[in-house]
């Protein structure tokens, strides 16, 4: 078997769930039979526009809400009806947003915003069905539990792992499931998500949990490119990689695959495909751990909106040696996501993800240590530098930190 991952680029309209079903038609007349598990995520921005919905809720403007709820639903509405599919007939559409005051933000968000996902399998899924595919649904908050951390559920794998291989691998299953990403459920029936991007990370766990042969996730880009074409104009298609590298790419920012979707992967050794999604002959990239060798070109990533956080010890106090477990015990709790660290004998320095945790992380730092901060940053790693690649990088940028290794560049710049 194999799972399939389109992410919302690729089933934003109606042609792109056309073009779904067409690569799905491809793997079922291979000339190996295939069972098929498809993930898929919330079309186009439909996520942002979710997002959107809690943050006017929670700021008590519910008629702009109501508005946000209705555009969204009008947009699937508009996509359904040029599949020649029937609002309310062939998909039942909810009226009323899942929205309680009574809960915090974060667990009405996951609760909203996981709409998305329910709404585009719902809509892909009966549009396969009636093109005569043999398609079923699955309602992965029934099947992936997970905890209560809301907006970064953690999932549990062992009842994850039974819950769903049960439902595969049952009499007369169809040979295709369509099925979400990004989302799963707690024990009392809740719907939670798993960090954005989370889809790719569902993906690897279905092929886990299945012993896939393989897993493919369908994007709007030739495969894992050395550099982002909207910012680089020479980009080089890198065939394969290593899961190490595919791992030190994810985590340095790199967006064409998640960063927890490799463990999963490399566990049972099931290779992971990136392919374009509108040219499905193409080979893409292949990341394994056979038959691959080291990546031959710079790779240049960029992780945006960073800020950069440093600390110094009120008293000059050794902050390595009598404060880092004080320091990333507030950074654990507020839920910073580090991408970068530095440290002197009375200074530490972390640049990190600018999000809305960190205001209060500050504040916290702020009892016990001399912080100051710069915002508005980006984080340039380059991977297989060179003096020539490195002097390039930094022309006519402002360099507020920099580190270097053997074969790794890592650059934090304005802007």
């Amino acid at each position: 078997m194999r799972v399939y991952k389109f992410g919302g680029a690729s089933v934003k309209d109606a042609a792109g769930v056309r073009n779904v079903e067409k690569i799905v038609r491809l793997a079922l007349n291979d000339q190996t039979p295939t069972d098929l598990m498809v993930v898929i995520s919330a079309m186009g921005k439909t996520t942002n526009a979710l997002e959107r919905v809690v943050e006017f809720l929670d700021a008590g403007k519910e008629e702009a809400a109501l508005n946000q709820w209705v555009d969204v639903i009008d947009f699937h509405v508009a996509i359904m009806k040029e599949l020649k599919l029937q609002p309310g007939v062939d998909i039942r559409l909810q009226g009323e947003i899942p929205y309680d005051p009574a809960l915090s933000f974060d667990e009405n968000y996951d609760q909203v915003v996981s709409m998305g996902e329910i709404l585009s399998t719902q809509i892909v899924a009966v549009y396969l069905l009636k093109q005569g595919l043999p398609v079923e649904w699955w309602n992965m908050p029934k099947l992936l539990r997970t905890d209560n951390t809301w907006r970064e559920a953690k999932v549990d794998d062992s009842i994850s792992a039974e819950t769903i291989r049960a439902g595969w691998n049952r009499p007369r299953r169809p040979q295709v499931v369509v099925t979400q990403g990004f989302i799963g459920g707690t024990e009392d029936g809740k719907r939670t998500t798993l960090g954005r991007e989370g889809s790719d990370y569902t993906a690897a766990l279905l092929g886990n949990y299945l012993d896939a042969d393989s897993v493919t996730i369908w994007k709007d880009v030739p495969g894992i490119l050395n550099a982002d074409p909207r910012i680089e104009p020479d980009t080089v298609l890198i065939p394969s990689l290593r899961y190490q590298d595919a791992v030190e790419l994810a985590y340095s920012g790199a967006q064409v695959i998640h960063p927890k979707s490799i463990r999963p992967l490399q566990n049972k050794g099931i290779p992971l495909y990136v392919r374009p999604f509108g040219d499905p002959s193409a080979e893409g990239s292949r990341i394994a751990e056979d038959g691959v060798g080291p990546i031959d070109v710079p790779v240049y990533i960029w992780r945006k909106n960073q800020i950069l956080i440093t600390m110094r010890a009120k008293d000059f106090s050794f902050v390595l040696e009598e404060s880092l477990s004080e320091i990333f015990d507030v950074i654990h709790r507020h839920r910073l996501k580090v991408s970068l660290i530095q440290s002197s004998a009375v200074t530490i320095s972390v640049c990190v993800d600018n999000t809305r945790f960190v205001p209060a992380a500050i504040e916290e730092l702020q009892k016990h240590f001399n912080v100051s901060y710069n915002d508005g940053l980006s984080l340039l790693t380059i991977r297989g530098t060179t003096p020539d690649v490195l002097e390039r990088a930094k022309a006519g940028r402002t360099i507020m930190l920099s580190q270097t290794t053997r074969r790794t560049a890592r650059l934090v710049v304005k802007g």
